[in-house]
């Protein structure tokens, strides 16, 4: 199941935490929501608003960075918190409802709760907003904490006791590590299962319908 005799070592140095307490963190864009529909909505009507172009369809592709991190692209580097703070008041209205679950989104986040855990999602989106993502779908997480990427999102899943963590991204792959949470990542993003195994995820999915049965595994 996991390819590797390191991941199966990292496992075992886990088990001992899910056998107390089981808490996985979840990754949101393109781990639980595909949120390209929404976000390049957004987009479009930032350029339209701002008169600056911005092609759309390429941001889509490198989802997860932090915004600022996309916004450099298209604004002077002293506009884009500004810039940032536009983009961030006009999410709402452009990019909710056109964003939807990722397949088997809710049953992973339900398959954990069922054996006893708590899910949490730790997201570098905009907190507020990514709440109103989680609610709108009706993804039943236990805490929602955003700002943080890549290694930062250790402080979360820290603080939380997470032992595993589940993203798309190379950065979600160096939070979990530096987290000694188990990284377990999906095939769903920008990043494939070649470059996500390069980082160190020690479990690689092709999505998360495979979840649930892989949890009941890594418990047993």
């Amino acid at each position: 199941m996991y390819g590797a005799a390191v991941a199966a070592e990292r496992l075992g140095t886990m088990a001992h935490m899910t056998s107390r307490a089981l808490t996985v963190g979840f990754d949101l864009d393109m781990t639980l929501i595909d949120s390209r529909p929404g976000i390049h909505a957004c987009y479009v009507a930032l350029s339209e608003r701002t008169g600056t172009y911005i092609d759309a369809d390429l941001a889509v592709t490198r989802l997860g960075p932090p915004l600022a991190e996309e916004l450099v692209h298209w604004f002077p580097a002293d506009q884009v918190a500004a810039m940032a703070d536009v983009y961030r008041e006009m999410y709402p209205a452009h990019a909710i409802a056109g964003a939807p679950a990722m397949a088997g989104a809710r049953e992973a986040v339900a398959a954990v709760q069922a054996a006893g855990g708590r899910a949490i999602v730790v997201t570098a989106k905009y907190e507020p907003n990514a709440k109103l993502h989680i609610e709108h779908l009706g993804i039943a997480a236990d805490a929602v904490i955003g700002d943080l990427w890549a290694e930062a999102k250790a402080e979360a899943l820290r603080e939380y006791g997470a032992g595993v963590y589940v993203g798309d991204h190379i950065g979600d792959v160096r939070g979990a590590r530096t987290a000694d949470a188990l990284s377990v990542a999906v095939a769903t993003g920008p990043c494939d299962a070649e470059e996500l195994r390069a980082a160190g995820a020690d479990v690689v999915l092709k999505d998360l319908t495979a979840f649930p049965a892989w949890l009941a595994e890594y418990r047993a």
